[in-house]
């Protein structure tokens, strides 16, 4: 591509003048971005992953045992946390800001020439895919933004389509039962796919997904069913213990381990199927187990503090919220937790507090500094209509965090990956 590439900040600051939270009901944007750019998606073999939780672990996951097993992976997932470079991974390793910065150079180059306009995901999304064939990956595993149909993801002609499961989110953009939103996410089966995983999440639309993936004789691999199941044999009791579990089906794995809550083994077991089925084997014992040893779920329960406790959690829909109250349960038994909430005004917000009530030993409300989030008043209401009690309320997250913690008692910060990421930050300086 022509021209100097920008800095960093001049590639951010650029990139803020997309349509940040835009969608364009069409892929031609992305396909005009990736036809520009020299069809940079042909390049590798492609695992898509969609689903309404678990799909950034299980994308992340993929590519951890991807690279355990020698093959050079990139890997595309988001929201990101602190840096918009999270996003973009090389065998594991978050791009430098130098490299982010070039992909996007090169990217709002090839815009330039074509008519536009582009949201910002769309232009990530040209980048992470520009990057993954200059890099020479051989797989590349993308987790869809939202949905299925329109995702700018779905530019790629995936080999393996992952659904991790269906549950009522983003109901105004996708459809308001779960079966319409099992169809839309179906969508990333294409003539290119050769399988489907499916997570247990899917019980209910098994159908739909089914009907998709005949269109295109693509075999569907249920897991936690006929496909591959689980069992574990040691759950974690205390902050910072690992669960333990045996995968059958696949293979025999045992006396696997993951530093994770228990709710994060069937996304662990979705991502060992997928990689089957990307690499057309069984995956090694010794590497698997020493990739997920080694396995970190930025945003999912994750401990910033031990002492006193500090865990961030992006739990943004009720679905989400109570496996976060089970995990929570789980550790926390004897000391309940103050949870700090801050959630976007399109989620259900009441949903989320009711799973979280009864594992809260309060909660303090505060915003996270996205123009999506909702009010604080508001959610205060919701709070005090689902529990009885006027929580806590402080406008600025890191006044919310000085008051959770004045007692000493564990923190829980959920309600958004915006909000977790916003404590990351806090506490990064």
């Amino acid at each position: 591509m022509t021209g100097d590439p920008l800095t960093y900040g001049q590639a951010i600051e650029k990139l803020s003048g997309a349509l940040t939270f835009g969608i364009n009901p069409s892929l031609e944007g992305i396909h005009a971005l990736a036809e520009a750019l020299g069809r940079p998606q042909d390049a590798f073999s492609c695992v898509q992953v969609t689903g309404t939780n678990g799909k950034t672990s299980v994308t992340r996951t993929a590519g951890a045992l991807l690279t355990a097993h020698g093959f050079r992976t990139g890997v595309y997932t988001s929201p990101h946390l602190v840096s918009y470079t999270e996003r973009i991974e090389i065998d594991g390793v978050p791009l430098s800001e130098e490299r982010f910065a070039a992909a996007l150079s090169d990217v709002f180059s090839a815009a330039e020439a074509l008519p536009g306009p582009f949201t910002e995901f769309e232009l990530l999304t040209a980048a992470g895919l520009h990057l993954f064939r200059e890099q020479r990956v051989e797989h590349a595993v993308l987790e869809v933004g939202m949905g299925g149909r329109w995702d700018a993801t779905s530019v790629v002609s995936p080999r393996v389509a992952v659904i991790t499961g269906v549950a009522l989110d983003h109901t105004d953009r996708l459809g308001s039962t779960r079966r319409e939103i099992a169809w839309d996410k179906a969508h990333i089966v294409k003539p290119s796919t050769e399988f489907v995983i499916t997570g247990p999440g899917c019980d209910g639309v098994e159908d739909i997904i089914q009907e998709r993936a005949d269109q295109f004789d693509a075999r569907v691999m249920p897991v936690g069913r006929e496909h591959a199941d689980w069992r574990i044999t040691k759950r974690p009791r205390a902050l910072g213990d690992r669960v333990m579990f045996d995968v059958s089906g696949l293979r025999e794995y045992r006396g696997l381990a993951i530093a994770a809550p228990a709710y994060q083994v069937p996304n662990v077991v979705v991502a060992i199927a997928t990689c089957c089925a990307a690499t057309l084997s069984v995956l090694d014992r010794p590497a698997t187990a020493s990739a997920l040893a080694n396995l970190t779920f930025p945003g999912r329960f994750e401990v910033l503090r031990r002492d006193p406790p500090l865990v961030i959690d992006g739990a943004h829909n009720p679905d989400a919220a109570h496996v976060l109250s089970g995990a929570i349960a789980e550790v926390f038994s004897a000391t309940p937790p103050v949870i700090v909430l801050s959630v976007l005004a399109e989620k259900d917000a009441e949903g989320i507090v009711r799973a979280l009530a009864p594992v809260a030993r309060a909660f303090v409300v505060t915003h996270n500094g996205s123009p999506r989030c909702m009010e604080t008043s508001a959610l205060a209401s919701v709070v005090e209509s689902v529990t009885g009690v006027r929580p806590v309320v402080e406008d600025e997250l890191a006044r919310a965090m000085e008051v959770a913690s004045k007692d000493d008692f564990p923190v829980v910060v959920t309600g958004s990956l915006y909000t977790a990421g916003g404590v990351r930050r806090l506490l990064n300086g």
